[in-house]
């Protein structure tokens, strides 16, 4: 099953606000028949999926590398998706959506440590800087997405693991990502279940 690339607004208005798959927000959201655990367990999934922006293949492995890592299986899910290169670029406001983040790794106007890195799934480290790439078409389509950007408070916007210097269009992982920032209204828990 490869990446989902059909209408989002469709996704939100059955599974709620995904900030990472799209700005839009449905008219109205539609009313569903009382779910089964089983149904409930997989809108959780399906969630965490669009969210990211991730195959089902992709979860599934990330879902195994969770249940190895020592420490709770949910933790080491989320903070490993969280450390995503494309996840880290939408944290920073440099893309509206984590699908235009992916895009932006893919074309080549990321740079993570100054090396130029093209993979979205790249997982980031503490420590790790995360910068536009110093080229004046990069630096402008990323100074387009922070200008259209809606207006919030700039504190607010960023996570507290993660570093900004707006000034340089630059970043840096300081911490481990905190479970509560995600701005996803999820249970993780079900997740594993799901897949348990």
């Amino acid at each position: 099953m490869s990446r989902y690339r059909g209408p989002r607004v469709k996704i939100v208005k059955r599974l709620g606000t995904l900030p990472g798959l799209t700005r839009k927000s449905p008219k109205k959201r539609s009313n569903r028949a009382r779910l089964s655990q089983y149904g409930i367990r997989l809108c959780e999934k399906q969630k965490l999926r669009y969210h990211y922006g991730l195959s089902e293949h992709q979860l599934l492995r990330y879902v195994k590398q969770a249940k190895q890592a020592s420490g709770s299986t949910s933790r080491s899910l989320m903070k490993s998706l969280e450390l995503r290169l494309d996840n880290i670029v939408f944290r920073l406001g440099f893309a509206p959506t984590i699908v235009a983040a992916r895009q932006l790794v893919t074309h080549g106007h990321i740079t993570v440590n100054g090396k130029l890195l093209n993979i979205p799934s790249y997982s980031c480290r503490i420590g790790d800087s995360i910068e536009v790439q110093p080229v004046k078409t990069s630096q402008t389509l990323v100074e387009n997405f922070i200008q259209t950007a809606p207006r919030r408070s700039k504190r607010a916007s960023i996570p507290p693991h993660l570093n900004l210097r707006q000034n340089e269009l630059s970043g840096q992982v300081q911490s481990e990502p905190r479970l509560d920032w995600t701005g996803l209204q999820i249970n993780e828990l079900l997740v594993v279940e799901f897949y348990s």
